[in-house]
């Protein structure tokens, strides 16, 4: 189905006054799996609307269909957490309310930061006590690593870097522990921040059910700093996360997860550039993110070494 103005009004059209006006939609950049609109209509009663509208769903089975990706967030919402409320779905997408502040790493941290981390780690604690979303899948430690193998096999491009990192994460799996709600995506780019405070987290496409853990080990990795000095972010310390988040962190179980979260982000490099080289989808985006797999295994290797850059 093609996104147009005629499709956007028909799905509003159940839940705004008639008849539903599109002034304005635009396509938004930063997404290399989704796509995401930005849209301005009017309805019946002469309100004005900004909104979202988001469809397409995870890379390489990485993610959650559009259907599900807004039901967790929806559950997300309705749990306290700072997150646009979804507006209606359809086939294949979902439209949510547009809200104000910048999401582009470097203008967040160029801006004030003091209170960042507290927000993100009291936005964070609230996501892992949402409670369980019916159908939302369970990917435990050892399954997601299967998985991350697997795909990166399916890559067809060896990594020798990637090869040590999944063996050290073999011998480093985690003992089974608590489970919760995970985001998936918790980080700087999925943060959407005005005047230094968090505002909404965004892009709940890889939510899952597993160790809350891995959403601080995530944040944590070199990628998502941006060049910014702080250890979480690129804006605050682990310290201050840890006494913000309030639920105990494992800093063991931490540093796996930054270990896996440096070599994923390197194969999801891999599959991004691979679609367009394939011709599946053609995105200079996605040939550009290819250029990162280099970049991750410099992470990695850090990362294993307990160092940052």
């Amino acid at each position: 189905m093609a996104l147009d103005a005629a499709t956007v009004a028909t799905v509003l059209a159940p839940v705004l006054p008639a008849p539903v006006t599109v002034e304005r939609m635009a396509p938004l950049t930063g997404g290399a799996s989704a796509e995401t609109w930005s849209v301005d209509v009017t309805d019946g009663a002469g309100t004005a609307h900004g909104l979202i509208v988001r469809r397409g769903s995870g890379v390489g089975g990485l993610g959650l269909d559009a259907r599900m990706e807004s039901l967790v967030q929806r559950a997300a919402f309705d749990a306290g957490v700072p997150v646009a409320r979804v507006v209606a779905t359809f086939d294949g997408g979902y439209v949510m309310e547009r809200l104000p502040g910048e999401a582009i790493p470097r203008r967040v941290l160029r801006g004030p930061t003091a209170e960042l981390a507290g927000d993100c780690a009291a936005a964070l604690r609230r996501i892992h006590t949402v409670g369980t979303v019916p159908g939302l899948p369970r990917l435990p430690a050892p399954e997601q690593l299967a998985l991350l193998e697997s795909l990166h096999r399916s890559a067809g491009a060896p990594v020798p870097t990637f090869e040590l990192g999944f063996r050290w994460l073999r011998a480093h799996l985690p003992p089974p522990g608590p489970v919760t709600l995970v985001h998936g995506d918790f980080r700087m780019g999925n943060f959407l921040v005005e005047a230094g405070r968090l505002v909404a987290v965004l892009d709940w496409e890889l939510a899952h059910l597993g160790d809350p853990m891995e959403d601080v080990g995530w944040l944590c990795i070199q990628a998502w700093r941006f060049g910014g000095a702080g250890e979480v972010g690129g804006f605050g310390s682990r310290e201050a996360f840890s006494a913000a988040y309030g639920l105990g962190i494992d800093p063991g179980r931490v540093r796996f997860w930054e270990v896996l979260g440096s070599l994923k982000w390197g194969v999801i490099c891999q599959l991004q550039s691979g679609a367009h080289l394939r011709g599946e989808v053609r995105s200079v985006e996605r040939a550009a993110i290819g250029r990162r797999v280099a970049e991750a295994e410099l992470d990695l290797l850090l990362s294993l070494e307990g160092k940052d850059a």
